[in-house]
Parts: structure tokens; C-alpha cells; sequence
């Protein structure tokens, strides 16, 4: 095997007070990723309104909360594949520029059919999370990558909670100067139009690489490489509950549910989603068939099972933090009898936790180890969890925002230590990884919201602890990513890459 050391990432520290070098593209990238979920979660402090608007049953609110996370599902998969392809600066920014269109149809719909559809389509734009994390793989040395994948998340992750708090006040302004009780959609629309300006401004300012650096990209392309058979069949496993999640959604739109679609269509899905999942296997099966014959060489092997246990934590994490997200204002508005803006600024606590917990939990992974950290972080969320299925309208308020705000340092701070992991797996795949993990944080969101249209907030609160202890397990059986990855050159030679969390 020859040896080459691939171009070192810039040498200036990471310093979140600098806009030069590797710390601009962290800027350019959590203000990507921010504005994004800005746009996903644009709905949420208006739910009560959209559903005063236009004469909407709670199970209709309820079910615009699932459709909002579904079509990430597939997205963040395919966005995964086409960011190690293509490069996070031109995909970032066609997701940007994209994603304003459903907004727009979504803040002046006039009926349900068109509000949900709106709604699914905007599930696009959570996609852009993985790029970015792509991005920030190839600016930052091992030693700093948890802290910038954290920084990118968490302030990112943000938008959410920024959406909350400025959103209604926006609505407010618009109903006083145009009139009426419909602010909230010139507020929805005008996260759009921002969102639009700034896929410009990424386009021109953002770079895929430090200048003379290597732009890793798959050995393949097509599907998602194996190094050996019994990792083919732990990924088909860890692929059916993603197609199964979008059966969920179909199940909760059929008469059965919300009726939004008939029996036979509802028939349809269930039948193209096998044929999808057949096709997946197949398409899987002729990328990789070389493993069932021939030993794949050391320096392309990686094991799937780290990336299934990270698929099952931000099931966890993840996942449970676009459900609270999307159902906070509602649940804080109904358990304490809250105004709007009252319920929004408070609701907006959990996702505020966000820049500092998910970098947090970057920092105390590349300070202390991937493992240990994620094990006490798991742990954390799950008694957090706990602890905010015992909520009503009897507790301190003040008490209740504590709680809160517990529960979601530890979910953050986990989301933030699961992709300090990522990267070190496969350098050249870390799109594809942050792809299907990302997705498994949306089948989490999806089962999750299913679980709240059918039970009490407790009972739902009590669901997502009792999966995080399955989480809590599962992590004994992760590897700490040591010493050396090795990764193949353009010109077919090879990496080796220092792997160190300290």
C-alpha cells in the first residue's frame, strides 16, 4: 500500500470570534443550517392559529406536525449521497433556494390539502443538516471536529427556537399594519424570503475545501458501500425502519386517521413502499456483491454496527427533539392556559438550550472520549424525559421550565456527541452516515408524534425515556474510534488519517 498525507485542514484555531479561514465556512454553515430550521418549524408557534384560520380538528394540527418531519426521512438520505458527490456548497444551496417555494404555498393556503402538502414538502429543507455536516468534516482536525459539528448543530439547531420567540412578534406587526387575523402567514412567508437571500450569499462565500485540500468522495457511487456480507444484511435491517415510518404516515392519513387520503391510495403507498424497499435491497445487493466472495482490502473496511448504534441514539435524540419541538408551544399553551407569544417565548426554552448543550456535548467528546461521553448523556435524557412525563397544571410553571430546559441540555448535548462520531467512521462517507443518521432522527420524530395523536403528553414524554434506555444499552457494544483511518486518494493512493478525542 503506498502512503500519501492528504492536505492538512488550515492551521488557525477554531475561534467562534473569527471570520477568516475554517471559522468563516462554520459561520457560512450554521447560518445555513439555522435559517433552514427557521423555515422547518415556521408552523409551530401558530398552530392554533392555522387551526382557527381554517376550521382545522386537533387530529388535522397534529397530523401537519408528522407530515412536517416525513419527507426528511428520504431526503436526508438522498441529500447524504449527493453532498459526497457533488459538495456541500452547491447542494446546501439549491437546498435553500428550493425550500422557499413550499413556504411560500404553505403561508397563503387556502384549504387543508394544500396546507399539508405544503407542509410535507417543506420536510426538504431539514435535509441541509447533513451537508453541513459534511462541510465541517473537511475544515476541522479531529481534535476540534466534536466542538465545530457541535457549534454547527446547536446554533443551527437554534433557528427553532428563534422561530418561536420572533415569529408570532412578526405576526403581531403584520395584522396591525395589513389587518385581519391572519399575521401569521406574512410572518411564514417572510422566513422564506430570507432563507432565498441568503442561498446567494452561501453560493458566493462558501468553499467545499481549504485551497490545496482534497475533496474526499466515495470509491462508488450509486448506493451505500459495505466492507463485508454480514454488514449488508445489518444495513438492509437498519434501512426497513425508514420506508416503515413513511407507512406510519400513510396509515395516520387514511380514513383510519385524518381521511386526508382514501383507502386505495392509502393501499397504493403501502405497496410502493415495499416495491421501493425490494428495489433498495437489489440496488444494494449488485453495489456491494463483491463481499460475499472477495475479502475487501483493510484500508477501505469500516464496521456498520457503529453506525446503527449512532442510527438508534438519534432515534433518541433527535428524533424526540423534532417532536417536542413541534408540540411545546401546544402543550405549554394548553397545560398552563398561556397566551401565544407567552407559550412560544417559554415553549422556545428547549430548542435555546441549543447553543450551548449540542456544543457542549462536541467539546466533552473530543475532551474526555466519544463513548463515555454519549453513555452519561443518554442516561441524562432519559431521566429528563422522565421527569417531564410527570408535568401538569399543578407544578410551578418556573418549576416546569427547569425541567425543560434539564431535559433538553442532555438531548442536545447527545445529539451534538453522536456526530462528533460520525466523521471518524469513514472519512469519504461521511455524507451518506450523516444521512442515515439524520433520517433515523426523523423516524424517531415520526413515530414519536404518532404516539402523542394516539396518548396523554405523559404517556408520550414516558415513550421517548423508556427509548432512550434501549439507546443507554445499545451503547455498550460502540467502539471508541483510536488511532488511524485510512482513506484512498483520487489518484489511488492512500491516507492515513490520525484519529485522537483528545
Amino acid at each position: 500500500m503506498s502512503s500519501s498525507a492528504p492536505v492538512a485542514p488550515s492551521k488557525d484555531k477554531l475561534n467562534v470570534l473569527s471570520f477568516t479561514g475554517k471559522n468563516k465556512i462554520l459561520h457560512l454553515g450554521w447560518m445555513a443550517f439555522f435559517l433552514t430550521f427557521f423555515v422547518w418549524f415556521n408552523h409551530a408557534p401558530f398552530l392554533s392559529a392555522i387551526g382557527e384560520t381554517l376550521n382545522l380538528s386537533k387530529d388535522q394540527v397534529k397530523t401537519l406536525l408528522i407530515l412536517n418531519v416525513a419527507l426528511t426521512i428520504p431526503a436526508r438520505v438522498i441529500i447524504g449521497m449527493l453532498t459526497d458527490r457533488f459538495g456541500p456548497r452547491i447542494v446546501y444551496t439549491a437546498i435553500l433556494a428550493i425550500g422557499a417555494i413550499p413556504c411560500f404555498t404553505f403561508a397563503f393556503a387556502q384549504d387543508y390539502n394544500t396546507l399539508a402538502l405544503s407542509r410535507f414538502l417543506l420536510g426538504f429543507v431539514g435535509a441541509g443538516f447533513v451537508v453541513g455536516i459534511r462541510l465541517m468534516s473537511d475544515w476541522f482536525p479531529t481534535n476540534e471536529l466534536g466542538t465545530a459539528e457541535g457549534i454547527y448543530g446547536g446554533w443551527g439547531n437554534f433557528g427553532s427556537a428563534a422561530a418561536a420567540l420572533l415569529l408570532p412578534t412578526i405576526a403581531i406587526g403584520a395584522a396591525a399594519v395589513f389587518g385581519g387575523d391572519e399575521g401569521w402567514r406574512y410572518a411564514t412567508a417572510t422566513s422564506g424570503v430570507v432563507m432565498a437571500i441568503y442561498s446567494i450569499i452561501f453560493y458566493k462565500m462558501a468553499r467545499n475545501t481549504p485551497k490545496g485540500a482534497t475533496y474526499f468522495k466515495p470509491k462508488k457511487s450509486g448506493a451505500m458501500m459495505v466492507t463485508s456480507s454480514g454488514d449488508f444484511w445489518l444495513m438492509m435491517v437498519f434501512k426497513l425502519p425508514m420506508y416503515l415510518a413513511l407507512a406510519l404516515l400513510a396509515w395516520k392519513l387514511s380514513p383510519d386517521g385524518v381521511s386526508l387520503l382514501s383507502q386505495s391510495s392509502v393501499t397504493m403507498v403501502y405497496i410502493g413502499l415495499a416495491i421501493l424497499y425490494v428495489y433498495e435491497f437489489i440496488s444494494s445487493y449488485r453495489f456491494n456483491k463483491e463481499v460475499f466472495t472477495t475479502p475487501v482490502p483493510v484500508a477501505h473496511r469500516y464496521d456498520f454496527k457503529q453506525v446503527g448504534i449512532l442510527n438508534i441514539l438519534y432515534f433518541a435524540t433527535f428524533g424526540s427533539e423534532l417532536a417536542v419541538v413541534s408540540m411545546l408551544p401546544l402543550f405549554y399553551q394548553e397545560t398552563f392556559s398561556l397566551s401565544i407569544v407567552m407559550a412560544g417565548v417559554l415553549a422556545s426554552s428547549y430548542a435555546f438550550m441549543n447553543l450551548m448543550s449540542r456544543p457542549g456535548g462536541g467539546w466533552l467528546s473530543d475532551k474526555f472520549g466519544r463513548k463515555i461521553t454519549l453513555l452519561i448523556l443518554t442516561a441524562g435524557l432519559a431521566i429528563g424525559y422522565l421527569l417531564m412525563g410527570f408535568l401538569d397544571s399543578t407544578w410551578p410553571l418556573a418549576l416546569a421550565l427547569l425541567i425543560t430546559m434539564f431535559c433538553s441540555f442532555f438531548v442536545q448535548a447527545g445529539e451534538g456527541a453522536v456526530f462528533a462520531v460520525i466523521p471518524l467512521i469513514k472519512r469519504s462517507m461521511t455524507g451518506q452516515f450523516a444521512g442515515m443518521t439524520g433520517a433515523y432522527g426523523n423516524v424517531g420524530s415520526v413515530v414519536y408524534l404518532t404516539v402523542l395523536s394516539l396518548v396523554s403528553y405523559q404517556v408520550f414524554f414516558f415513550v421517548i425515556a423508556a427509548t432512550a434506555v434501549a439507546g443507554f444499552f445499545a451503547l455498550f457494544l460502540l467502539k471508541e474510534p483510536e488511532g488511524i483511518i485510512i482513506e484512498e486518494m483520487p489518484d489511488g493512493t492512500f491516507a492515513e488519517i490520525q484519529v485522537s478525542h483528545r
